[in-house]
């Protein structure tokens, strides 16, 4: 569903040449995949470049067999909204939204009439168990609640793909777990496809293919 065919994108950093270099894997449709590797080895240049945040300097990046690397960033940005979700680390939540609008947001941008995104919204907002929380603002949720609402947001349009960069980073064991559980289930139930950066163990365990990292190259690849 994925693929990543001999991406390179180099840049400096602290007078050193780093980013990633040739790399090339496969993520097949409804699989919970992880990037794995210790800070610096290329993960999130590499969740950039999948997610076509960033252009590779070598190589490309194709989506249900289609290069889509190399398209213009009007078909790009396009793109990233009808068929990828996002889960960013910080959450990235509007503040002055509900969670209910946080989650519409992105369905109203597709051109979504107001009562359907509504509807849409809060049928994944209860599959996440946040529908008795959709009319509180992000400041009004715990941690774990305003990850479940991103988590929604990114479901909402219906994604192939959703990337999420280091989700479980400021989140405790107790919300982590559940968290990643929900991952996983939501690849097996609805066939959605998520790359996750992530040097956590329990990510890591909970994955159905693991690529390792190292100084930008990939050095590894497990199928638990």
């Amino acid at each position: 569903m994925l693929e990543l065919c001999n991406l390179t994108r180099a840049y400096e950093l602290g007078g050193e040449r780093a980013g990633v270099f040739g790399v090339s894997l496969e993520v097949p449709k409804g699989c919970l995949a992880v990037l794995a590797g210790p800070s610096g080895s290329g993960k999130t240049t590499l969740l950039q470049l999948a997610g076509l945040l960033d252009v590779p300097d070598e190589g490309e990046v194709r989506l249900e067999g289609q290069a889509v690397s190399a398209l213009p960033e009007k078909a790009r940005c396009d793109l990233r909204l009808r068929k990828l979700g996002f889960v960013f680390q910080a959450f990235n939540l509007v503040p002055v939204l509900s969670a209910l609008e946080n989650v519409m947001l992105p369905l109203q941008l597709q051109g979504v009439a107001e009562e359907e995104a509504r509807h849409r919204a809060m049928r994944v907002l209860d599959r996440v168990g946040l529908a008795d929380r959709s009319h509180h603002r992000p400041d009004q949720l715990s941690g774990g609640q305003q990850q479940r609402t991103a988590i929604a947001r990114a479901l909402a349009p219906d994604p192939l793909l959703v990337l999420a960069d280091e989700p479980t980073a400021s989140l405790d064991h107790a919300h982590g777990g559940p968290f990643l559980d929900l991952l996983a289930e939501l690849a097996l139930e609805r066939g959605i496809t998520f790359l996750v950066a992530s040097h956590d163990p329990a990510v890591i365990s909970r994955a159905h293919r693991v690529f390792r990292l190292a100084d930008g190259r990939l050095v590894g690849e497990d199928v638990p």
